[in-house]
């Protein structure tokens, strides 16, 4: 198969995204983001999440979750997330490493933090033998492929706030979860009261390149320095910039992420129509969690690989993407029925 359901990031680029790449390349533009590209796609962002958001383009997500956590975060601090979240299983360590904060891991049915979940961290405030609790890092949608809805994330922020705590949203699949309520993403985000956003391009259609975004400007005071200490600052700015255009412009990164979306509900209908599967999540942004027979995953993997999630329960997760077709997917689950049959 010429697409495959690893991963979004296996996809290639929206042609309205590789054309915008093209433009940017003519001419020269001033550049660590002194161009007319950068203000551009700042002004959009800010069109979108509201005009009191600042707004810092940077290389890939793991550089987005660094920059947007040690601008708010110290090394005696305390950051806590979902046992599933990408910041603690995927990014070796990253956010220990480079903020010297602790992780405080917590476990979920679901890959979504709740209050009652949380609480249990809350603890050791002003005490110098104790690391500081600081800020809640959630995944929207998670890494099982849920979605919170604003009220779930409006709960954590006041939990949060409450205790004099910052709130992040990992962001990578944000658009997918945005197409799945059908809420205006400020509602998600801002106006539920998330302090500090990574906003993902890259697995939606973008070649290279996501943003974090402050909704308090006084947080970003002195973002500018950490981006470039961090190398995620990119000369050519623009040409992240350009992309990001091509995306936020006329809805083209909700129809994207919609789309993916669509296609993940396929797959799980086909899916689970095969004796021996079952779905484990609800299916609600792009991914897909499914039980299948143990001896079809690696014939299964050499016509179509993908990752499995769980290898004790024989847990598979299949992605799909902004380009993933009808097609696809019926190919996919009629060589998964050929198999357990």
């Amino acid at each position: 198969m010429d697409r495959g359901f690893a991963s979004d990031n296996c996809s290639g680029a929206l042609p309205e995204v590789l054309r915008a790449i093209e433009t940017a390349a003519r001419g020269h533009q001033p550049s660590y983001g002194d161009d007319a590209y950068t203000r551009r796609a700042v002004g959009e962002f800010r069109a979108i999440f509201g005009q009191q958001v600042e707004v810092f383009l940077v290389y890939n997500g793991t550089g987005a979750n660094l920059l947007g956590i040690s601008a708010v975060a110290r090394p005696h601090h305390a950051v806590i997330c979902a046992e599933t979240a990408h910041l603690h299983v995927d990014e070796c360590g990253a956010v220990e490493r480079f903020t010297g904060c602790k992780v405080l891991t917590v476990p979920t049915f679901d890959g979504k933090l709740e209050p009652n979940f949380i609480r249990n961290h809350l603890r050791g405030f002003g005490d110098q033998h104790h690391v500081q609790p600081r800020l809640i890092s959630i995944s929207q949608p998670t890494e099982l492929g849920t979605v919170y809805s604003p009220a779930e994330i409006k709960a954590i922020c006041d939990l949060a706030h409450a205790h004099g705590m910052l709130v992040h949203v990992d962001g990578a699949r944000l658009a997918n979860a945005v197409a799945y309520l059908g809420v205006a993403p400020a509602a998600i985000t801002g106006d539920a009261g998330v302090d500090v956003l990574s906003f993902g391009g890259t697995k939606n259609g973008m070649v290279f390149g996501e943003a974090v975004l402050f909704f308090d400007p006084a947080m970003a005071a002195e973002v500018r320095f950490a981006r470039k200490q961090m190398t995620q600052l990119h000369s050519k700015s623009r040409f992240i910039a350009a992309q990001f255009s091509a995306l936020l412009e006329n809805d083209l990164w909700l129809r994207a992420a919609g789309h993916a979306n669509e296609m993940a509900r396929l797959l799980a209908r086909e899916a689970a129509r095969v004796p021996g599967v079952t779905i484990t999540q609800e299916v609600q942004a792009n991914e897909v969690f499914a039980i299948i027979p143990r001896e079809v995953i690696e014939p299964l993997r050499e016509l179509c690989f993908f990752h499995v999630w769980d290898e004790n329960a024989s847990e598979a997760r299949w992605v799909c993407s902004f380009d993933t077709t009808e097609e696809d997917v019926i190919d996919f689950t009629s060589s998964l029925r050929s198999l357990v049959d």
